[in-house]
């Protein structure tokens, strides 16, 4: 098995967060937590993992913060897997990525829909806006080094910014 390269110190926020949670099985196994699911059985239910690898994925959610473990609700003996903070903010990730499907699929009666609870009706597409409200496109928006990096100028920094934002 090749071992994958990690972007834990990467520059990039979007490479740090893929570090995390790169990997399908791990997005489904938070949207399965964020439905409800809490079990080791019911996350292998539902997806139909091998145990070997759902164990693997679930550890990995745990050390890096996005699940924690607790005892069984119901007062049994298992242990259930609990969305963490940092795990309740993917929720706009997960519905960004729901949201495109939706938009870009050949299929889109095959999809189902996310609704406000309490309306029942399905949710607004998700905006980007300026601190002031203004709707951002990519057009309007840049990628700028840290700022312990603001001072550096170097022309490798400032062409891979130029390739970032466009």
């Amino acid at each position: 098995m090749v071992k994958r390269t990690s972007f834990e110190n990467a520059e990039c926020p979007i490479a740090r967060s893929l570090d995390v949670i790169g990997d399908w099985w791990s997005l489904l196994i938070v949207r399965d937590a964020m439905m409800g699911k809490r079990r080791f059985s019911e996350f292998q239910k539902g997806l139909g993992l091998a145990k070997n690898i759902l164990t693997v994925r679930l550890r990995a959610l745990v050390e890096d913060g996005v699940l924690k473990t607790a005892p069984a609700s119901d007062g049994s003996a298992y242990q259930e897997y609990v969305l963490t903070p940092k795990g309740l903010g993917l929720f706009p990730v997960l519905v960004a990525l729901r949201q495109w499907t939706e938009e870009f699929s050949d299929r889109p009666d095959e999809l189902s829909t996310l609704v406000d609870r309490e309306r029942g009706r399905p949710v607004q597409k998700l905006e980007l806006r300026a601190q002031d409200g203004r709707l951002l496109n990519r057009a309007d928006t840049e990628v700028r080094p840290p700022r312990s990096k603001a001072g550096n100028t170097s022309s490798s920094a400032s062409t891979r910014q130029r390739r970032l934002s466009g």
